[in-house]
């Protein structure tokens, strides 16, 4: 090897390396051996699958939408009633819920509430009812007679805020003695 020679490396020049140094860091450092890699140990089970991660956020982005986002009562009229079933109950639980099968325990008067102080009242009225655990409630939220051309807003947000309600197995519109299409009777699921 020459000593301090230059030599040109992609446009940069390094020095090469004295045998005295080489000898130096050989003492220094001793003797150097290869290591060989041992075998891979088979004794570790397999890695599982690997899981969709991306699949399993989108589809709990669609649960939320679906239990959170916005539920279109828009066809709601003000003299149709409403009604709702959770998915596996008998129809006949929602035609002895119109009928007042269920004895009303508590109720809740959405009037002259806005749309978003009703909300939040009947989401609490709700948790409390649950908490007490009652079986039947009523909601007044009226017909809608005064709520211009847009119609009955808080029969609207009503029916959607308890079609997603995890608490409510069904709701019909009262029978006709006991607020007709301006109220609505709740099924509430009890607490096992």
């Amino acid at each position: 090897m020459e000593s301090e020679a230059s030599i040109s490396n992609q446009g940069r020049d390094f020095m090469s390396i004295d045998e005295d140094d080489v000898a130096l860091f050989r003492s220094a450092v001793g003797p150097v051996e290869k290591k060989v890699r041992p075998e891979r140990d088979h004794s570790r089970p397999k890695a599982p699958p690997p899981k969709p991660k991306q699949r399993a956020l989108d589809e709990q982005a669609v649960m939320h939408e679906l239990a959170h986002g916005h539920f279109d009562f828009n066809a709601v009229e003000t003299g149709e009633e409403i009604s709702y079933l959770s998915e596996g109950l008998n129809q006949r639980v929602l035609k002895r819920l119109r009928r007042g099968h269920w004895r009303v325990e508590e109720s809740l008067d959405l009037h002259e509430m806005t749309v978003k102080v009703a909300t939040n009242a009947l989401r609490e009225f709700l948790a409390e009812a649950q908490r007490a655990g009652l079986t039947c409630v009523k909601i007044i939220h009226g017909k809608g007679l005064r709520s211009g051309p847009d119609g009955p807003k808080l029969k609207r947000m009503s029916a959607g805020v308890l079609a997603r309600h995890s608490g409510v197995l069904a709701f019909a519109s009262a029978p006709h003695h006991d607020g007709g299409t301006g109220a609505v009777y709740v099924l509430l699921r009890t607490r096992t």
